[in-house]
């Protein structure tokens, strides 16, 4: 098993050229001209689909470095409302037959179904984000989510004048989890007077709690309301809700996954969005792609840490610098979880 010791961030480029719908699901990527061996690239979103400013639109962006570099052929599907593990299982497996490779699960809700498609199809390389899924040709592609989250703690710790933050997290999963011990570790570790408030949307990805920008708007609302001048988001479309809801009483939203600060479907919020806790997802579509350009296809659990530039925090936003302290607090803080002097919870 290899271990990537560095990924290079992409921004997200526009598909050109539609594809026919593909088992279960809308195809909004494009076709290129393949490489020499007619190899292609493809990736299953997870819930909230391309265009959620987050999780998706980074895989999207790998996908698209790896186009434009590699010469790839490459596809990517949405999901469905509603869609169970067979229909995921039905699309993976169609991509398969069609000859994609690697073929790239989004979340860990792909979990069940990269388990069976993988191995009816040993020759093609996956991948799954999220989840850990043993076989022989599958890249289990998980992020030290906690570590990135402790830095946007530190950050709120610094920042909030009420000495009351909150976190917002999209559905009660194992996975959010992560991101609320390491936000609520940093804030701890900080600033000890600072309280956190915590809300969950929902307790089932099906609810809706990665989907609903209502329901995001509503509990930052609500956690405003209990003074929280500082709101960090793990909830995918649904913290879109969020940064809005901070913005219009302006307080401070903190996002997750790409530096939302700069993306574009948010510019109008830009100026409320403190920082960002960066995934490396983008880095990790792009790595597997490249690995199997290189004929050496990843496999085994691949983590992306702080200390290997697989997660971290966004500085974009110029107010970031003229917070007192932040800067070198954030940098006091990373160093230390690099070289093993903070130890942050997953739980």
């Amino acid at each position: 098993m290899r271990r990537i010791s560095r990924l290079t961030r992409a921004a997200v480029g526009v598909a050109s050229l539609a594809l026919a719908a593909t088992a279960c699901g809308g195809t909004s990527g494009d076709s290129g001209s393949g490489d020499e061996g007619g190899k292609g690239l493809a990736i299953a979103y997870d819930v909230g689909g391309k265009g959620d400013q987050s999780f998706n639109d980074a895989a999207y962006a790998g996908l698209e470095r790896a186009r434009k570099e590699f010469g790839y052929k490459t596809a990517d599907i949405e999901p469905t409302d509603g869609e169970t593990d067979a229909d995921k299982e039905q699309r993976l497996a169609s991509l398969a037959k069609q000859g994609y490779n690697p073929i790239i699960g989004v979340g860990f809700a792909y979990g069940p179904a990269m388990k069976a498609v993988a191995a009816k199809y040993p020759d093609t390389a996956f991948g799954i984000v999220d989840s850990v899924v043993e076989g022989k040709n599958v890249a289990s592609l998980v992020f030290a989510e906690n570590e990135a989250s402790y830095l946007a703690g530190v950050a709120a710790a610094k920042t909030t004048k009420s000495n009351v933050v909150g976190f917002v997290g999209g559905v009660d999963v194992p996975l959010i989890h992560k991101f609320e011990a390491g936000y609520k570790q940093g804030v701890r570790d900080t600033d000890p007077k600072v309280k956190v408030v915590s809300r969950y949307l929902t307790q089932t990805v099906e609810e809706g709690g990665f989907t609903s920008p209502d329901k995001g708007r509503a509990a930052a609302e609500g956690q405003i309301e209990e003074k929280a001048d500082v709101v960090y988001q793990a909830a995918g479309l649904s913290g879109q809700g969020v940064i809005e809801a901070a913005a219009k009483a302006k307080v401070w939203a903190i996002g997750v996954d790409s530096d939302q600060y700069r993306q574009e479907a948010l510019a109008k919020y830009k100026d409320s969005i403190l920082t960002s806790a960066l995934k490396d997802v983008d880095g990790a579509v792009y790595a597997l792609a490249k690995s199997v350009k290189d004929g050496k296809p990843l496999t085994g659990t691949q983590t992306f840490d702080l200390k290997s530039d697989g997660v971290g925090l966004s500085d974009s936003n110029p107010k970031y610098a003229g917070i007192q302290g932040l800067t070198d607090a954030v940098t006091k803080a990373k160093a230390g979880i690099i070289d093993g002097s903070i130890k942050v919870r997953t739980e």
